[in-house]
């Protein structure tokens, strides 16, 4: 649309590219209701669906220990759905509507093409107010926040000023190529524009394992990392492309990354033969195929490249993600 001078109409413009994004994603977006027994409120939060035969993901601590879960789609229908499984860690549950037709759905992107200051639209039920819609930009990426019910710290979290409030937790946080690039996860109380989601990449490994094997397994190799950019000389000196790795913050004393010679300070930037990002990266990589297995790990250290050998065992009850 054009202004009579000749000059495009950016207000315009950018009103209609979100308008088609919230028509795009709204019919894939659910209001969830948790209902447990002794509980007279029901628990309410959002969801998204994510396959066209009625897999959804929403929050864990929206769903966990629920009697029965209510899905409410965009057409106005109430539907049981069935808790598959969740994960505490990630706070991340699946659920599964009744498959007898096709759901519309939206498609998980690729989190790891997420960028500071991209665009981002969030929807859900704030306040139980369903398939509200709030736009912002991605504010940071590979923060660390506590999982709102198993209290363990989520990794590789993206932070957005896209406004969310109670009941927005398991909604879609939306690209402007309509993708969903996260969960939307948590707010930070009395702050505002502090709002976090779990990262779209780390949703697609927990919905593999929870769809595969009802819950998610893990290989540990006892370490504490965190994403970091590389300087531009140094990634390209060691050929890193693109410039982001993993900084190892501490490492668990007899634990299988101290016993592979994994030293905090150290920068990760391929495991098993593939070069990880993010938190996320690494995640998909010690799922339950990996316990037991030996993989060699490249990593910069004091400037040197180096490669060592780890073999991460199985992730105990208790420790950190």
């Amino acid at each position: 649309m054009k202004e009579p001078d000749g000059l495009p109409n950016l207000l315009r413009d950018f009103s209609d590219a979100v308008a088609a994004l919230a028509e795009r994603i709204g019919p894939a977006v659910l209001h969830v209701r948790a209902i447990r027994e002794g509980e007279d409120d029901l628990a309410n939060g959002s969801g998204v669906l994510v396959s066209p035969d009625g897999l959804a993901l929403t929050n864990s601590h929206v769903v966990s220990g629920a009697a029965a879960v209510e899905a409410i789609l965009a057409d106005g229908r109430t539907v049981l759905a069935d808790l598959v499984g969740d994960d505490p860690a990630t706070d991340l549950a699946v659920l599964q509507l009744p498959s007898r037709e096709r759901f519309p759905h939206a498609p998980l992107g690729d989190s790891n093409a997420v960028r500071v200051g991209d665009f981002v639209v969030a929807v859900g039920s704030p306040m139980g107010l369903a398939r509200t819609v709030t736009a912002g930009i991605v504010s940071a990426l590979g923060r660390s926040i506590e999982a709102p019910a198993s209290g363990r710290r989520i990794e590789g979290v993206i932070q957005t000023d896209a406004p969310l409030n109670p009941g927005n937790s398991g909604g879609p946080l939306v690209s402007a190529e309509a993708a969903v690039v996260g969960v939307n996860t948590a707010i930070l109380f009395p702050a505002q524009g502090l709002c976090f989601a779990v990262p779209s990449n780390t949703a697609s490994f927990v919905l593999s394992e929870i769809t595969a094997h009802g819950r998610v397994r893990r290989a540990w190799l006892g370490v504490s990392i965190e994403e970091v950019l590389l300087p531009a000389r140094v990634a390209q000196e060691h050929g890193v492309d693109p410039a982001r790795a993993l900084a190892v913050r501490s490492v668990d004393q007899g634990g299988p990354a101290a016993r592979g010679g994994l030293a905090a300070g150290d920068l990760v930037f391929a495991f098993a033969g593939r070069q990880v990002r993010s938190f996320a990266d690494m995640a998909r990589l010690l799922d339950g195929a990996a316990i037991g297995v030996t993989f060699p790990i490249e990593i910069l250290r004091g400037g040197k490249r180096m490669s060592l050998s780890m073999r991460p065992v199985e992730q105990p009850a208790a420790a950190r993600a």
